[in-house]
């Protein structure tokens, strides 16, 4: 069986590099697109390789930005604009193969194993569309270079800007395990300093561990971790055609002013968690975990989640779930300034259950059917015109 060659295409500072084309007198000028300025929204989109050596970073204020660097050039987003360009620079890669995957607007996975004949090796693929799009769109694109999905990702991230890694069977290790342990794909701020507490401080520290040990100490998320760091990741990469396969649904808002306290927390949580449930609903998935992400005022971002005992769509299990990991995991005193609530570990709603007389309760699939019969007037109507029935009024002090 012949090894895969996958690659990961990565569009350089995507936002800001589309803008610089309709203003080819800032390319040398620290630049960057953000959100109104004058609005709690004011946050830095995406800023070019010059405004980089000032230190600006993606997502911090714009007057965090000017402190850096007073001279930074602001630029409106215009969000069709790059959408635009989106679909061009994949259109790019289907020259190549018509197994493309996009991660994101600026990402896509290709699957090139059975193109080498026809266009040369990963590396010559790869930096024939880098070439090909830089000449045709005027932007650039990292791309890492692998035999599975993962270490094809992580090579693109190395070298920046319009550069190609290539992590083969040779060298991933070498490469990789030196990393701290934060690098690697999907090990997010909460996961490091979990394993930093056992001192697992990098890349090959992880790898050290048996399966059964990272499964005891990480649960579900250890195995796939397992599997990342000894090279075993084989996800295949979609048909461009194939639809999008829906892994998460979640909800988010930043609020025009703080929220502080139970009574507006719940009331934050119950507006998510209630589009949550509809959307649930509306593509028949259930959830079997339920994740937590707030952002304070400094935009400090803590995650929470937890696994269900059976998989609902109730918008009030939802709910509750919610509001019992932030309870447990945050002080309600202290301000948020975003929520987002998101239902994971998706499984299609006529999945077979088996649950006890309690579950199958009277109570329950009067929740189900209170849920459903307010969706009919969403449908009907549009969103925000019902409140969610399945949620009692004092839970959230509402009239």
């Amino acid at each position: 069986m012949r090894e895969r060659v996958i690659l990961h295409c990565d569009l350089n500072a995507f936002y800001c590099s589309v803008e610089l084309l309709s203003h080819p007198e800032l390319q040398e000028v620290p630049t960057a697109v953000c959100g109104d300025p004058l609005s709690r929204h004011g946050i830095i989109l995406a800023k070019n390789e010059a405004a980089k050596k000032y230190g600006v970073q993606t997502a911090e204020t714009v007057w965090q930005a000017r402190r850096k660097c007073p001279g930074l050039q602001l630029l409106p987003p215009h969000h069709d604009l790059y959408a635009e360009y989106s679909v061009k620079v994949n259109e790019i890669y289907q020259r190549y193969t018509d197994q493309v995957e996009p991660f994101s607007i600026d990402e896509s996975w290709l699957d090139v194993t059975g193109s080498q004949q026809l266009f040369g090796d990963g590396k010559t693929i790869a930096d024939d569309i880098r070439a090909t799009v830089k000449r045709e769109l005027g932007l650039s694109v990292s791309v890492g270079v692998s035999f599975c999905k993962v270490f094809a990702k992580m090579g693109s991230d190395m070298k920046k800007p319009d550069a190609t890694t290539v992590l083969d069977r040779q060298n991933w290790r070498q490469i990789l395990y030196p990393m701290p342990v934060g690098s690697l794909l999907f090990v997010g701020q909460a996961t490091e300093e979990k394993l930093e507490r056992y001192g697992i401080k990098t890349i090959g520290d992880l790898a050290k561990l048996e399966e059964d040990d990272l499964r005891g100490l990480l649960g579900k998320q250890g195995g796939t971790l397992y599997r990342y760091v000894n090279g075993l990741e084989n996800e295949p990469v979609r048909h461009i055609d194939d639809p999008d396969e829906i892994k998460s649904i979640g909800n988010s808002t930043t609020f025009r002013r703080n929220l502080v306290g139970l009574e507006d927390i719940r009331t934050g949580v119950i507006s998510l968690s209630s589009l949550v449930g509809y959307r649930l609903r509306k593509h028949a998935l259930k959830c079997y975990g339920v994740q937590v992400t707030i952002k304070d005022p400094q935009f400090n971002v803590r995650d929470r989640q937890t696994q269900l005992q059976h998989p609902t769509n109730i918008t009030r299990e939802i709910y509750s779930t919610a509001m019992e990991l932030i309870q447990k995991s945050w002080k309600l005193r202290d301000p948020i300034r975003l929520l987002a609530v998101t239902a994971i570990s998706l499984v299609p709603e006529d999945t077979g259950e088996q649950l006890n007389m309690f579950e199958q309760s009277d109570g329950r699939l009067r929740l189900e059917a209170l849920d459903r019969s307010l969706d009919k007037v969403q449908n009907k109507y549009g969103k925000g015109v019902v409140k969610p029935a399945s949620v009692l009024k004092n839970d959230i002090g509402v009239d």
